[in-house]
């Protein structure tokens, strides 16, 4: 396979458990942090995956509790998804259907550049490059698919 695993249906792809590993460079200031974690993926009634993201950040040497929650929601094309913030707001669009995906979202000021990227049917990664006045930070994570537990009769 190349370099890139393509992903029909991204929606199907991403349901279930995966691992989170996740380091924060502030390229300002130097300083690096850390987050392990667990994300998962769940159905939503109306269509599209519930994300809950939750794990330990570490940051300066201080350890604490971290989450987030996002909606995966059906896209404007077949495959595809429509990630929004926890309260609806937009976030970005995704589409994996080549393995890869760059998408832009606007914050305050600062602009956050997202590189989507499948490595194979159990792994993928993100890399948000944030640059503002208020940022300037290289956020890259590994997701690492969790095996299902099938249950014995």
């Amino acid at each position: 396979m190349g370099e890139f695993w393509p992903v029909p249906d991204v929606l199907a792809y991403l349901a279930g458990r995966w691992r989170v590993e996740r380091s924060v460079r502030d390229l300002a200031s130097g300083e690096r942090g850390e987050f392990t974690g667990t994300t998962l993926f769940s159905p939503l009634e109306s269509g599209g995956l519930l994300h809950e993201e939750s794990g330990t950040f570490v940051w300066q040497g201080v350890a604490r509790p971290a989450e987030r929650t996002l909606r995966f929601l059906p896209g404007s094309s077949p495959g595809t998804a429509d990630v929004r913030f926890a309260d609806g707001r937009p976030f970005h669009d995704l589409d994996l259907t080549v393995g890869r995906h760059l998408a832009d979202h606007p914050c305050a000021a600062d602009l956050y550049r997202g590189e989507f990227t499948v490595l194979d049917e159990d792994r993928w990664r993100s890399v948000w490059r944030v640059r503002g006045p208020a940022k300037d930070l290289v956020l890259t994570t590994g997701y690492v698919r969790e095996p299902t537990v099938s249950a014995r009769l």
